[in-house]
């Protein structure tokens, strides 16, 4: 098996999803500005500094969920994807996707399945591993469903999704990682070829140390630029 790993906000997507669903929920009235906004920043910068408590996070992003139907979560997303997420999907991403189109294609994500599932059907990616949010009755509960799909959680949850398919990592032949994140690191270092995109100062001091491709996918081209 050819595994090609690739993560979601600032790598394959000019922006944050995470981030972007929560002010597209103020921007429509349905959050708090007042109390939101901040929080939402708040978090927002705790991620890029490496610094997130995941499940404080996670408490924030999914309470919003059970608060409201599952076909209107559904109809808001439809709006989402159009105004928030189709206009930052990066340059190179179609290309970066192509070179791989031969391989088994993957998006790991710890942002949760429910905003991240349709940008994935979006892009074309059957394979998604991501932060799960707990269903009851096809209505979310707001509380997370195993563990989070995040730093060392991406390995676990890998790690399951290769046995459910009757494999092992011995199974693995060639194996990319493309991301943008310090916070991505463990699996970063798991992988034949790990590839630093847009990265943070972190990650791309890193990449430097180890020798590691750093790419933009930020402008068409970008990617073919980069030599990865």
């Amino acid at each position: 098996m050819r595994l090609a790993l690739f993560d979601l906000d600032n790598t394959l997507l000019a922006g944050d999803s995470d981030f972007e669903w929560a002010q597209f929920l103020i921007d429509r009235g349905v959050l708090d500005r007042e109390v939101y906004e901040a929080l939402n920043q708040h978090f927002y910068d705790q991620y890029k500094a490496g610094t997130l408590d995941i499940y404080e996070f996670l408490d924030f992003q999914l309470k919003p969920l059970a608060r409201h139907p599952r076909a209107q979560l559904d109809a808001w997303h439809g709006e989402f994807m159009a105004s928030r997420i189709l206009p930052i999907v990066a340059a190179g991403t179609a290309e970066l996707l192509q070179h791989h189109a031969g391989d088994v294609r993957m998006i790991i994500t710890a942002t949760n399945r429910f905003v991240t599932a349709p940008i994935a059907r979006h892009l074309g990616i059957t394979h998604l591993i991501a932060t799960e949010p707990e269903e009851d009755g096809g209505e979310f509960t707001g509380r997370v469903a195993g563990r989070p799909a995040f730093r060392e959680g991406k390995i676990e949850r890998l790690d399951l999704w290769l046995a459910h398919q009757g494999k092992t990592w011995a199974d693995v032949t060639q194996s990319w990682f493309y991301s943008d994140s310090q916070n991505d690191l463990p699996l970063l270092e798991r992988v034949q070829h790990p590839v630093a995109v847009d990265p943070d100062a972190t990650l791309r001091q890193h990449a430097q140390v180890r020798g590691w491709p750093v790419i933009s996918l930020r402008q068409a081209g970008g990617f073919a630029a980069g030599g990865a």
